[in-house]
C-alpha cells in the first residue's frame, strides 16, 4: 500500500532558505521509494529570503505543493512581526486540518526552524489521529546566550519572546511526537533529560547530507555562469551565515593569515551571505582591521542565491568551516562542502561537536582553546595554509561521506517516518 506523508515547511521554493533544503533534496528519493508526498507551505507575498526560481525546477512533478495564505509584511512589519510562520499560522492550521481530514495520510513530517508551527502536529493528531515526526535542525529552546561569556542574543526582544513561547510549548508538543530527527545527538539528549517520556520515542541523529543532484546540476551548467571569485593566489571561501559564536574561529584563522601574509604567501579570504538581516554590516570587519587584513579579506554580508553559494564552494581553492562556542552546533554545509571535492580548512573550539563529526568523516580540524586563539592552533592553521598554497592538501571527500549522500540521508528519514506511521 502506498504511504502518504504531509510535509510541513513554511519556507519552500522558490524562496531560498537553509531550513527547507533537507526536505527539498530528499523529495526525489521519497517519490522514488513509492511515497506520495504533499508539502504544506506558505504563499508569502513579501518573503524575507531571496526568491530563486531555479530551485523550483528541482522539485519532482509528482510532489503536490499546497500553499496556505499569509499576511504581508507591509502590515505585520508595523508590529515588528516578519516571521513567515507567525504571519501564516492560522491558515497553516486550517489548511493542514483540511488536508488531513480530506484523505488518508500516514504521517506528518515537520522539517523547519520555524518552531512555532511544531505544536500544530499535536493539535492535528488530537483532531485526526495522524502521528507526527519532528526534524530539529536547531534547538527549539537553548540556554546558550545565558551562559557566562556568551555573545548577546540576536533579535533582542523577539529572541526573548521566542524563548518564552518555546519553553511554554516545547514540552506540550514533544509529549505526543512519534519520532525525532536531530542534526546532533546533543539536541535529543537534552530533550530526553527535560522530558522523561521521550526516552521511549524513536530518535536518530541525522546531519545534513550532500546535495548530490544540485552539485551535478551546477557542474553541468558552471561554464555558463559568471565567476564569483577573482583569479589569483590561494582563495579561501565561506558562503553562509556567520553567527557570533563562530567569530572565535575566524580570529584563529586571521591570526594565522596575518603570519603567512607577512611571509609573502598570496592568500585572500572571501565571505558571502554572512547575515540574514536585510540591512547588515560585515561580521568580519572588526577582526580584519585588528589583524591588518583589510587588503585581503572581502565580505559581502547580503544573502546569496542557493546555487551561487554552491558555486562559490566549487570555485574556491579551499572552503572554510567554523565551529561555534555553542559546542553542539555543527554546520549544515559540512557534508556538502566535502561533496564538492575541494579541500576544507576547519577550525573549532575544543569540545565542539563539529570535531567529532569531521573525525567520523576522516577529516582533520584545527582545535583551539575555548578562551580564544592560542599559539598551537595558530601554528597548526599556518601549516595548513602553507600546504594549501603549495597544492599539497589532500583533504577532500572520503568514502565515509557515502553515509551522508543525498540518497542515504533520505533513506534514513523514510525509516523513521515508516516507524512513526505504524504508531
Amino acid at each position: 500500500m502506498t504511504k502518504r506523508v504531509l510535509i510541513v515547511s513554511p519556507h519552500f521554493p522558490p524562496v531560498n532558505t537553509p531550513d527547507m533544503q533537507r526536505v527539498r533534496v530528499a523529495l526525489p528519493y521519497f517519490v522514488e521509494a513509492g511515497w506520495e508526498v504533499t508539502v504544506l507551505t506558505v504563499a508569502d507575498p513579501t518573503p524575507t529570503a531571496p526568491v530563486e526560481p531555479e530551485l523550483s525546477a528541482t522539485l519532482p512533478p509528482a510532489v503536490r505543493v499546497v500553499r496556505a495564505r499569509c499576511h504581508s509584511r507591509r502590515w505585520t512589519g508595523l508590529l515588528g512581526v516578519n516571521n513567515v510562520a507567525l504571519r501564516s499560522l492560522p491558515w497553516l492550521f486550517l489548511t493542514g486540518r483540511r488536508l488531513l481530514r480530506g484523505r488518508r495520510y500516514d504521517v506528518v513530517y515537520f522539517s523547519t526552524t520555524m518552531f512555532i508551527v511544531l505544536p500544530l502536529g499535536r493539535l492535528w493528531r488530537m483532531l485526526t489521529g495522524v502521528p507526527y515526526v519532528i526534524d530539529l535542525q536547531d534547538p527549539w529552546v537553548t540556554d546558550y546566550y545565558e551562559r557566562p561569556g556568551s555573545p548577546p542574543p540576536p533579535g533582542g526582544w523577539k529572541y526573548r519572546v521566542a524563548q518564552i513561547m518555546g519553553r511554554a510549548l516545547e514540552g506540550w508538543t514533544m509529549r505526543r511526537v512519534a519520532g525525532l530527527i536531530t542534526v546532533s545527538d546533543a539536541y535529543s539528549d537534552t530533550l530526553r533529560a527535560r522530558y522523561a517520556g521521550l526516552r521511549a520515542t524513536p530518535a536518530i541523529e541525522l546531519p545534513f547530507g550532500s546535495p548530490d543532484p544540485d552539485l551535478a546540476h551546477l557542474r553541468a551548467t558552471l561554464a555558463g555562469r559568471p565567476h564569483l571569485l577573482p583569479a589569483g593566489g590561494l582563495r579561501l571561501a565561506f558562503a553562509g551565515a556567520l553567527g557570533p559564536g563562530q567569530l572565535a574561529a575566524v580570529a584563529v584563522l586571521f591570526a594565522a593569515l596575518a603570519e603567512v601574509r607577512r611571509a609573502g604567501v598570496p592568500v585572500t579570504v572571501h565571505f558571502f551571505g554572512t547575515s540574514y538581516a536585510e540591512k547588515s554590516q560585515p561580521a568580519t570587519l572588526a577582526l580584519a582591521t585588528q589583524y591588518g587584513l583589510l587588503d585581503c579579506v572581502r565580505e559581502q554580508p547580503g544573502r546569496l542565491r542557493y546555487f551561487a553559494a554552491l558555486q562559490v564552494s566549487l570555485e574556491a581553492d579551499a572552503n572554510l568551516l567554523f565551529g561555534s562556542t555553542d559546542l553542539a552546533f555543527t554546520p549544515s554545509k559540512l557534508v556538502a562542502l566535502l561533496g564538492t571535492g575541494r579541500p576544507v580548512l576547519a577550525l573549532a573550539p575544543a569540545g565542539s561537536a563539529m570535531i567529532e563529526r569531521l573525525r567520523q568523516l576522516g577529516q582533520s580540524c584545527v582545535i583551539f582553546s575555548p578562551s580564544g586563539a592560542d599559539q598551537a592552533s595558530v601554528a597548526a592553521t599556518v601549516n595548513q595554509l602553507r600546504e594549501l598554497a603549495a597544492g599539497r592538501s589532500a583533504q577532500t571527500a572520503s568514502a565515509a561521506t557515502e553515509r551522508y549522500s543525498a540518497r542515504a540521508v533520505a533513506a534514513r528519514q523514510l525509516e523513521i517516518l515508516t516507524a512513526a506511521s505504524a504508531t
